[in-house]
């Protein structure tokens, strides 16, 4: 883990696409939805999430999947440690470029215009002015080179850069005595993160990968990086954080999946 300043007049305005790593990544994914690979133990509530299947429309099932799901994510809260490091990695492993992972097609990737984006925050923070991402790439950043786990059973390493999430709270006033943080995105997505990940050392919200700002389709201008959950917790194209005391649906919790994903 390393924090260093950030270069001078490294933010371009763009809207972040790359025609080449979109067709790259959409071989990529193909090959994903043709092996449909399962691996290691996945939560009843991962399962269903990762298959796409319904079990079943009874009232009583969908109740207990839903418990199930609901125990999952307690047990999870409860194992994790707010200061244990995931394990790092070095720079030689890392994947170029990352991989695409939504919940939609590679091709239906709606570009951000980098020069008009801005970070709106809402909730409990002190300072609400909006960032630009400009403003953002200014900030002090921390370097992550840490493993990708997605639920699908794939996996690969990474190298990002942005600013400490938790460091940026304290930055804008946020109450960290609060217990989420909630992320909205340019596309539908949203996704929520308890206080105790969001200050977790290895979290960080990213504007670089392998030392280069992110294209699309990898979240341009700005994504979450967190060592301490599985993949689709990390939010990409981030439009929005709020800190808050009422925990905010996420995309999946609105479809019942599991919300806490990982340890």
């Amino acid at each position: 883990m390393t924090v260093r300043s950030p270069s001078p007049s490294v933010f371009r305005p763009t809207n972040g696409v790359d025609r080449s790593a979109l067709e790259e990544n959409k071989k990529l994914i193909a090959d994903i939805n043709r092996r449909k690979i399962l691996r290691g133990t996945l939560s009843l509530g991962a399962l269903t999430m990762l298959t796409g299947c319904s079990v079943g429309d009874s009232g009583p099932i969908q109740s207990f999947l839903r418990a199930v799901s609901s125990f999952n994510d307690g047990v999870q809260e409860m194992l994790f440690r707010p200061n244990h490091l995931a394990p790092t990695y070095r720079e030689d492993q890392v994947a170029k470029p990352p991989r695409f992972n939504a919940y939609y097609e590679i091709e239906d990737v709606k570009p951000v215009n980098g020069a008009t984006w801005k970070l709106e925050l809402a909730g409990l923070i002190e300072n609400k002015k909006p960032w630009t991402a400009e403003e953002l790439y200014k900030l002090p950043e921390q370097e992550l080179i840490i493993r990708h786990i997605c639920v699908e059973g794939w996996d690969y390493i990474g190298q990002w850069e942005g600013v400490n999430l938790g460091q940026f709270l304290k930055r804008i006033g946020a109450d960290t005595s609060a217990k989420y943080v909630s992320f909205k995105c340019a596309d539908d997505y949203t996704e929520t993160l308890d206080m105790a990940t969001a200050l977790h050392p290895q979290t960080i919200l990213a504007t670089k990968y392998a030392h280069e700002p992110i294209r699309d389709p990898f979240g341009f201008p700005l994504r979450l990086r967190t060592a301490t959950k599985l993949g689709f917790k990390n939010a990409k194209w981030i439009t929005a954080m709020e800190v808050t005391n009422t925990f905010l649906p996420t995309y999946w919790t609105k479809q019942g999946f599991n919300w806490f994903a990982g340890i």
